[in-house]
């Protein structure tokens, strides 16, 4: 037994949670005893039916072959850089200052809350919204300001509670649109009202949207940076979910708005582009066939979703105890769940099923709600074989006294 002494973490680790990879703990246990996995807890589209499209694959195997190996510039190459500017034109944006290729829109993310905000300092983040930014701001010790999407209006940011959580160290207000985990779709007039606050308060908005191709019929998709050229805005996407490489972790931001205002930050954000070198040299060689090539995964991508989406909504307020909104983009669905709490409810549920979801605590639900998130990307045998599960699982569930 060793006498030596632990090795002391930092305490900026304290706060990181991920829920989505952390319910995976117990599923390795649970598939252990061989019972039969159902997993709807991750969205990476390549796990299912779904593939990366040819035309980019080539785009990087030739990139490879033709010994595009080495380091790029810190921003990325300028032939994915310019069609990422040309992408954004196209919708409507205006007064691009700057344009970086990153490890991921994760990474790009992160570049900028680093470059942001200090310690004590607030960024505003939707309720429910992605883990990422939970995890970031609390290695960053910056606070992290929650403020609600309104359930019974479709899961649109509540203006009126955003408006009363600004405080005078509020930095940035993070927009997820579409937004993961409710499948939602914010509107035009919500997305001007958040950029009038965003105005009145000096804030940055930083606009999340990596999932803005994957609209179901009758969704129109606005990037908040185009309906204010001079706002600053940050906007990131990737070639993730719309175009179906999650493992390449090829993501961008495009800086938007008053160039006075956003020349400090920008060079703030290329110190740290600088020091981490580059992201992936041959894989940035897809951008521009991506952003400019064939399109025809999407029609088929988007069929899919779209069924399955119906499903998911049909099957999931069938149960008694369950109620879901309809998803409107994406592949994520968030129902309400009559439970005593959301994570022994998923946790009971894996264990007494193989059905691998991921508790709505682990977004930021509102307080006093339950829920959990499913990503109905599996094909429709599968959605029907888990719906059925959690089904059987409600009708003898019983929430502690």
């Amino acid at each position: 037994m060793s006498t030596r002494q632990a090795i002391r973490p930092a305490s900026r680790t304290d706060g990181i949670t991920y829920a989505v990879r952390d319910i995976v703990v117990l599923a390795e246990q649970v598939a252990q005893t061989g019972r039969e996995m159902l997993y709807l807890n991750i969205g990476d589209p390549n796990k299912f039916d779904f593939a990366t499209p040819s035309h980019m694959i080539e785009a990087a195997h030739r990139a490879m072959l033709d010994n595009q190996n080495g380091y790029t510039p810190s921003s990325g190459i300028k032939e994915a850089r310019d069609a990422i500017a040309r992408q954004v034109e196209r919708q409507g944006i205006r007064g691009v200052r700057d344009i970086f290729v990153t490890t991921g829109a994760s990474e790009g993310i992160e570049i900028a809350l680093s470059s942001l905000a200090e310690e004590g300092d607030d960024v505003m983040t939707p309720a429910p919204g992605y883990p990422l930014y939970t995890a970031v701001l609390a290695k960053l010790k910056v606070r992290e300001n929650p403020y609600l999407l309104d359930e019974a209006n479709g899961w649109q940011p509540d203006l009126d509670d955003i408006a009363a959580r600004i405080g005078p160290r509020t930095r940035a207000i993070v927009l997820i649109n579409p937004n993961n985990p409710t499948g939602s779709v914010a509107d035009r007039d919500t997305l001007l009202g958040l950029l009038k606050l965003a105005r009145e308060h000096d804030l940055l908005v930083v606009a999340d949207e990596i999932y803005d191709k994957l609209l179901y019929a009758g969704q129109k998709h606005i990037s908040i940076a185009s309906l204010d050229p001079d706002a600053p805005v940050i906007t990131f996407n990737g070639v993730s979910k719309s175009y179906l490489a999650p493992g390449w972790r090829i993501g961008w931001g495009v800086v938007s708005g008053d160039q006075a205002v956003l020349a400090p930050l920008v060079e703030a954000m290329n110190k740290i582009l600088r020091a981490r070198i580059c992201a992936n040299s041959p894989l940035q060689y897809a951008v521009k066939p991506a952003l400019e090539g064939p399109q025809d995964h999407l029609p088929v991508v988007l069929a899919k979703l779209e069924r399955r989406a119906e499903l998911t909504h049909r099957m999931l307020n069938a149960i008694p105890g369950i109620s879901c909104a309809r998803p409107r983009a994406a592949f994520y669905a968030f129902p309400r769940v009559q439970c005593d709490d959301d994570t022994r409810f998923v946790q009971e549920l894996l264990k007494a099923t193989g059905v691998v979801v991921v508790n709505g605590s682990g977004f930021r639900q509102a307080p006093g709600t339950q829920h959990f998130r499913v990503v109905y990307l599996p094909p429709e045998d599968v959605l029907e074989k888990a719906y059925r599960a959690i089904g059987e699982f409600m009708a003898s569930y019983r929430p502690r006294a």
